[in-house]
């Protein structure tokens, strides 16, 4: 039954999304080997916010929706070493919303989970550090911003 659940909101959360998305950014479900729409499974992109030093890029996530979906929150990953104090090594994101142990709801949207990853981007929590960046973020200030922008420009939109 679940299951059933959770592709009817993924399907819901695929129109709204195609309705009414925030500018900039693009999310849409893999095909599967067969060609159809794999709903667990997007493609993502988000952009670095205007003003700050992750702007001009945008950067690609992949989100995973467990069966178990909305009761429990989909896993939320950029490429392998992103360099992000919030990001384990392996690229998975570590925000609070995303935890179903701390601020995960089921009413949360696949658009706010990506404003969510979006905000953290510029703003990271250093009470939950994930990866090593987080170092330099809060010793080397101007190390964490050299290393920020060079990423930037790895991820630089083709206007």
């Amino acid at each position: 039954m679940s299951a059933t659940l959770s592709l009817t909101r993924l399907q819901e959360e695929r129109k709204q999304w195609r309705k009414n998305h925030p500018y900039g950014f693009y999310a849409k479900p893999k095909k599967a080997p067969d060609g159809s729409l794999n709903l667990r499974s997007w493609e993502a992109g988000i952009p670095g916010k205007e003003g700050t030093i992750w702007a001009g890029a945008l950067y690609p996530v992949t989100i995973e929706f467990p069966e178990e979906y909305p009761s429990k929150p989909p896993k939320v990953q950029f490429p392998k070493d992103f360099y992000h104090p919030n990001v384990y090594p392996s690229g998975t994101v570590c925000l609070s919303i995303l935890n179903e142990d701390s601020d995960w709801r089921p009413v949360i949207t696949l658009k706010q989970i990506l404003l969510g990853v979006q905000d953290l981007l510029d703003t990271p929590n250093v009470k939950s550090p994930a990866g090593n960046s987080y170092v330099a973020f809060l010793k080397n200030p101007a190390e964490y911003e050299r290393m920020v922008k060079l990423q930037a420009k790895k991820y630089a939109q083709v206007e």
